[in-house]
């Protein structure tokens, strides 16, 4: 899979053309937001952590036999080991673990691998959905504002539409305009993505929401990159 290439002056100029294109046929308006990465997940790092731990407990439990054959021969079998030393030694071994589990993990490009899909497309949706609830949602008379919205390191997007929108669009009709972003974004080219969804998002408003002679710009049409 290609590197996403940051948007640049050109890439901004790109979808914000884009975006007053599609407008030109529809009272719909669209935003553009961009950011690099929907969450940090520090959650799942943490997950992570306490599973090694708990793994080393495990371990423990089920073949007690090991960590005392590692005291006897560290004490070249000088004395009995006691109960309490072994399970102060697994303490301390279960504190290691998740130490080197957890700052492994904070680096953020094993973190983002290891984070499960589905939690990713969680959070890239509820970042979108709050995103709209700010930018977009409400802000027209018509209720007719849309956010397309793409989480670069996620390589993950979201369409958010207002009511009037939601009403007479199902959801699958976007299914176009996501294949086309995500076609882009798959060989590094977030910003032809962006404007390419863009102009299937116009194609579909104009034809539920043709431009009438009322209509004025209540959206602004550049690209938001957070």
């Amino acid at each position: 899979m290609a590197r996403i290439e940051h948007l640049n002056a050109e890439g901004h100029k790109l979808v914000a053309d884009a975006v007053t294109r599609a407008e030109e046929g529809t009272d719909g308006e669209i935003v553009t937001i961009v950011s690099e990465r929907s969450d940090q997940y520090h959650d799942a790092a943490l997950h992570y952590a306490f599973a090694a731990a708990l793994a080393v407990i495990a371990l423990a439990a089920m073949s007690p036999g090991t960590f005392e054959a590692k005291f006897a021969w560290f004490s070249n079998g000088w004395g009995e080991v006691s109960a309490r030393t072994i399970l102060f030694s697994v303490l301390i071994a279960e504190t290691i673990v998740f130490l080197i589990v957890r700052y492994a993990l904070a680096w953020a490009p094993l973190r983002m691998a290891l984070t499960p899909r589905a939690t990713r497309a969680r959070r890239v949706r509820r970042r979108a959905i709050q995103y709209f609830k700010v930018g977009a949602e409400r802000r027209t008379q018509a209720r007719v504002g849309i956010l397309l919205y793409l989480s670069l390191d996620e390589r993950m997007a979201e369409i958010v539409a207002d009511e009037a929108i939601h009403k007479v669009v199902p959801a699958e009709r976007w299914g176009d305009a996501m294949a086309a972003l995500v076609d882009e974004v798959r060989l590094g080219r977030p910003a032809q993505g962006m404007a390419a969804a863009v102009a299937q998002i116009g194609t579909i408003l104009s034809e539920n929401f043709p431009k009438t002679e009322t209509d004025r710009n209540e959206l602004p049409d550049r690209l938001i990159e957070l």
